[in-house]
């Protein structure tokens, strides 16, 4: 098993907020942080400009759940896709951290949170883990396409 929380540590890389910027719905964003926060708010392009321009992606976490009333009314309904959509953009547009992820083999790759129990693991393992999930799921599609790309 692999645990991770933020960019700290070995596996910090795994983490939305660390340093490896994206580029996505025609924008450059510091981190998968960022996108995933400003994409709370559909219609709201003063908001999501705010969230993209924030210097830290703690600032941009704090910014996006400060304002919950802003937000998209379906958000729990696309969130695991948006977040999906953004961690297969940090995967391919970093062919190093692709490595990386698919080197973890079959691992359990688990967000070590304390502090949410959807996306980490609670702090004591009884959270659903959804990051770490989809993380593993982006690494077997990864796996597969490196397989396909040997045998041809």
């Amino acid at each position: 098993m692999i645990r991770f929380h933020l960019k700290n540590g070995e596996f910090g890389w795994l983490s939305n907020f660390a340093p490896y910027p994206i580029s996505l719905d025609g924008a450059s964003w510091p981190t998968v942080e960022h996108y995933y926060q400003a994409s709370k708010f559909v219609g709201e392009a003063d908001l999501a400009e705010r969230i993209r321009l924030c210097v830290r992606p703690y600032d941009a976490w704090r910014l996006g759940r400060v304002e919950v009333a802003r937000r998209q009314s379906d958000w729990d309904e696309v969130k695991e896709g948006v977040m999906g959509r953004a961690i297969r953009a940090k995967f391919s547009q970093h062919p190093d951290l692709r490595e990386r992820l698919v080197a973890t083999g079959e691992l359990r790759l688990v967000e070590h949170s304390p502090s949410d129990s959807y996306w980490g693991d609670g702090g004591d393992g009884s959270g659903l883990n959804r990051l770490g999930e989809i993380l593993m799921q982006v690494r077997s599609e990864a796996a597969a396409e490196r397989s396909i790309g040997r045998s041809s």
